[in-house]
């Protein structure tokens, strides 16, 4: 599932994934790289923003820093989440990530401050994570998907070469209920054909 021109926070996962935690993605403006406890506070001031959380499933609202905290830890555990803080002029506005809990399944999704929506960073960080993603694994899909009411997210996945695949219906912490979603499907091929969108380079 995806987020709003922020949307979902989804997460890395598994311990195959562990073994690239040590990278740093850099695109035109944006920086993604690990979130740290450091981080804490600006997670929730971000993520404390209904706008942001009803579009996105997993983050509850109110999000506090304790919530912040316990997320940055799960990520940090061994063989756990994996998700990269997006950062623009070294300061945080968003996350992204991709969930890779279900074999052959692996989504995308992100989140940004209401405060960075409409300058196009969701899908420059985007972006980054699905290079990431067919750059590290072999996987000949990636997910992600965004609620019918959310045309900007939509949008998003639209320009990152996502094709609509269909309508479900998810559940949403901060909604407390199940909402319907457009769901996306990105191939290898069309990401490979698309690659000359301007290309992130990994830092070890």
């Amino acid at each position: 599932m995806t987020l709003t021109e922020p949307d979902m926070l989804q997460d890395f996962s598994s311990a195959t994934l562990a073994e690239a935690r040590p990278s740093v993605v850099a695109t035109e403006r944006l920086t993604l790289r690990r979130p740290t406890l450091a981080d804490a506070n600006a997670i929730a001031r971000l993520a404390n923003d209904r706008r942001v959380a009803e579009n996105t499933r997993r983050l509850p609202h109110p999000y506090a820093q304790d919530d912040a905290v316990a997320f940055i830890r799960a990520t940090s555990a061994v063989g756990a989440e994996t998700v990269f803080l997006i950062e623009h002029d070294s300061g945080p506005i968003g996350m992204v990530g991709i969930d890779c809990t279900t074999p052959d399944n692996a989504e995308l999704g992100y989140w940004l401050g209401v405060e960075h929506w409409g300058r196009g960073f969701a899908t420059e960080a985007a972006r980054g994570a699905i290079d990431f993603f067919f750059e590290e694994f072999e996987d000949d899909h990636l997910y992600a998907g965004a609620r019918v009411t959310n045309p900007a997210s939509r949008n998003v996945l639209e320009k990152c070469g996502f094709q609509w695949s269909g309508v479900q219906l998810h559940r949403f912490l901060a909604l407390g209920s199940s909402t319907p979603v457009d769901c996306f499907r990105l191939s290898r091929g069309v990401w490979s054909s698309l690659k000359s969108w301007s290309s992130a380079r990994r830092v070890r």
